[in-house]
């Protein structure tokens, strides 16, 4: 059965200039993208940001300006039934992050290789440097469309 699945990403770029990313291990693939998830029924977009924002990184938010939604047909990386729709919004932190970030993509803490065997999904956090990041730091096609629009709109 088909299904459409609809993504809500945040753009968060610290008084540095850094972005924040999710390094993320699924099901035995890596993927560098940009944080946020998936719309539950009953929720708007930005509330889907403001929730998933909380759930992975206990990080209040703003969510400022719309930045980009998918405008082609992409199919998931995950379910090959599944079509992928994704909306990017600029975010601005509330707080400042919590959450152990790492300088390394890939690095996952012990309690996250725990969860990671029982899920088979596990994620850390990072802050890529304004010079390094570019398209061929994300993973997924959308994301990579998503990181020229920010290093031209900046």
């Amino acid at each position: 059965m088909s299904k459409i699945s609809v993504r809500v990403y945040g753009i968060l770029r610290d008084e540095d200039g850094r972005i924040l990313v999710s390094d993320e291990k699924i099901r035995g693939d890596l993927f560098t993208k940009f944080p946020g998830g998936g719309l539950e029924f009953g929720e708007g977009t930005r509330d889907c940001l403001v929730r998933e924002l909380k759930e992975e990184l206990n990080l209040p938010v703003q969510v400022e300006e719309h930045l980009y939604t998918t405008d082609f047909f992409q199919r998931s990386a995950f379910n090959e039934a599944h079509q992928i729709l994704s909306i990017y919004y600029k975010i601005t932190a509330l707080e400042p992050l919590s959450v152990d970030l790492n300088k390394k993509p890939f690095t996952f803490s012990e309690e996250s290789l725990a969860h990671y065997q029982q899920t088979q999904q596990m994620e850390s956090f990072r802050l890529i440097p304004w010079e390094e990041f570019n398209p061929a730091a994300m993973s997924l096609p959308i994301d990579k469309i998503v990181a020229r629009i920010i290093k031209s709109s900046y």
